[in-house]
């Protein structure tokens, strides 16, 4: 059943008193100016908030004011309404009672939108509720999802070649048939998708009998299959056109690079491709060169690191490291690093391969392996370009690692990563990779070691009771106070895709070289170099850090779990 306002709109709020004559003369002036809804335009003329609107059309109308932020909604369910007529009519679908249905409107009033919406949904009969536009805009975002799209242009594809029976590469490369078309608005989709549910990687890997298309979002892999395994190779040769690759070439791996404008972002995409079994392994690694880069402040790193960090860089000369596997955040650290440092009085030379943001100011060089333009051989001329700060994007080798601990110790301050489980290691691999004992010591100033972490969704966090497992867990790898500690998880909403988790945060674990340190690695002693860093009163382990995130209710124990086993650190105890 259809509710329905007994007075006029604006009348009601002025005989209620929420907006005044003047106000609603004003704003009726202005809606025949803008052809908004009268609701919109007292809001946007701040006689109204959407909430006090919002909850005022709930009672006059007795309908539900819902919060569906924090709801889980199923997608089919969503589903119901086809996305073109929901964002029109700014509804949704948030319940499938079987005759009827429950939608979910930033308009009750708008009853134009629901006769339309009653004639889609027929036979069922719909009840009404009252959502903020915000909380819809976002719900569309998150729920309508590609995943059907993607699934209907594929088999129109199959169905395309099939029809051809004769695979021509002329009709990909011409760009004019039906075949491109489908393929060109195949991929639209799929990068669709990625960039709304902020997927940092897609990855494209053709089976025996099935496509598997999957997106890591916030480190995990999600994966949708396509029946529809022909169409591997199409997808494949047009990903390669756009990468500028050899499309003949099917037996060695390739990489390459595209641009492509997404919904408003500007998206850097890296490419590679791999020889498997039953065709092509594609992997793209989605940069959002709109995003903007993060500083250091916006890392994550605690406000004690940040000053700690902050002190180091200002040294005129020395080498900082971060260390981490491959995805935990470094190249992000090391550029909030070169944002601080990058002012008009100092020349800063970066070698990195690939170079993933451009940075103003900065000379950024492409390592090129083909023609021998390697990270030593950049770096050694780097030296003789009279520059303040130098990044080099890896320590792979020795002869890189000694280069550049020269540098550090001829007046140049030098930033490098290098693939390290913790901190404490990462020194010790310098001395593993070569280096004498003696440039080490004299040149390496801090390392940070990095990892992280998914963040438990804001909107469906629910405090969490730890079990007795969780307890002993907790008792065997950390001698932490818990008391105070607020344990929370994400019970899984629309927001998160039902994974209870939005977002990343860095866990970090900064060791600073002092007189002890610097005398054992002199010295050449792991042990004793070990044994004086984590007696160090500054050092805090990366799994310490990890366990402060969960006592805040940042992130939960089974996150910190992964993380503990990865540093294999089995007690959190400086002795160890």
């Amino acid at each position: 059943m259809k509710p329905k306002l007994k007075m006029r709109l604006g009348d009601l709020l002025v005989q209620e008193h929420i907006i005044t004559e003047e106000q609603l003369q004003q704003a009726l002036s202005e809606q025949r100016n803008s052809g908004k809804k009268l609701g919109r335009t007292l809001i946007d003329l701040s006689c109204i908030t959407e909430q006090q609107l919002l909850q005022f059309l709930s009672q006059q109308l007795n309908i539900p004011f819902l919060n569906i932020s924090k709801r889980a909604i199923d997608a089919k369910v969503v589903g119901l309404l086809p996305e073109v007529q929901a964002r029109r009519y700014r509804a949704l679908v948030v319940e499938d009672n079987g005759d009827s249905v429950l939608v979910a409107m930033s308009d009750p009033a708008d009853l134009q939108a629901m006769d339309n919406i009653e004639m889609q949904l027929a036979p069922k009969t719909i009840s009404i509720a009252v959502v903020t536009e915000d909380q819809l805009l976002d719900a569309f975002d998150n729920l309508y999802r590609r995943t059907d799209e993607i699934a209907q242009i594929a088999g129109k594809l199959e169905e395309e070649y099939a029809a051809d029976e004769i695979f021509d590469l002329g009709s990909l490369t011409g760009g004019d048939s039906d075949n491109e078309t489908t393929v060109v608005r195949l991929l639209q989709s799929i990068f669709e998708d990625a960039v709304q549910m902020r997927a940092s990687d897609i990855h494209i890997e053709p089976g025996e009998k099935s496509l598997r298309i999957r997106q890591r979002i916030d480190g995990q892999l999600h994966e949708n299959i396509l029946p529809e395994v022909s169409i591997a190779a199409a997808l494949v040769l047009r990903l390669k056109l756009m990468a500028g690759l050899d499309i003949s070439e099917k037996r060695l791996p390739q990489d390459g690079r595209f641009h492509m404008e997404i919904k408003g972002h500007k998206i850097d995409v890296r490419m590679s491709t791999m020889p498997i079994y039953h065709g092509e392994s594609v992997v793209m690694r989605l940069l959002d060169q709109s995003a903007g880069l993060l500083t250091l402040n916006e890392t994550g790193m605690p406000a004690d690191m940040l000053a700690r960090i902050r002190r180091q860089i200002k040294r005129p000369h020395g080498m900082l490291l971060v260390t981490g596997p491959t995805g935990s955040g470094k190249t992000t650290t090391l550029y909030g690093v070169l944002s601080e440092l990058n002012t008009a009085d100092r020349k800063i030379i970066t070698v990195e391969d690939p170079v993933e943001y451009q940075l103003p100011r900065i000379n950024q060089v492409q390592v090129n392996h083909k023609i021998g333009l390697d990270f030593s051989h950049v770096l050694r001329t780097t030296l003789r370009q009279d520059p303040d700060i130098i990044m080099v994007g890896e320590m792979r080798d020795q002869e890189t690692v000694e280069i550049g601990l020269r540098g550090a110790l001829t007046g140049h301050f030098v930033l490098s990563t290098l693939h390290t489980n913790d901190a404490v290691t990462s020194a010790l691999r310098l001395l593993d990779m070569g280096a004498a004992s003696y440039l080490v010591a004299s040149a390496l100033r801090v390392i940070i070691a990095q990892r992280l972490v998914r963040r438990v969704c804001q909107n469906c966090a629910t405090d969490y009771h730890l079990s007795a497992q969780d307890k002993a867990w907790l008792s065997n790898v950390s001698q932490l106070d818990y008391s105070n500690a607020r344990f929370r998880v994400g019970s899984g909403c629309q927001s998160c895709n039902g994974s209870g988790y939005r977002g990343r945060i860095g866990v970090f674990e900064i060791l600073e070289l002092d007189e002890p340190m610097i005398e054992a690695m002199r010295t050449g002693n792991p042990q004793d170099f070990t044994r004086a860093a984590y007696q160090s009163p500054n050092f805090t382990p990366l799994a310490e850090s990890a366990l402060k995130y969960m006592a805040q209710g940042m992130t939960t124990i089974e996150e910190v779990a992964k993380l503990v086993e990865d540093v294999s650190e089995i007690t959190l105890e400086s002795e160890a």
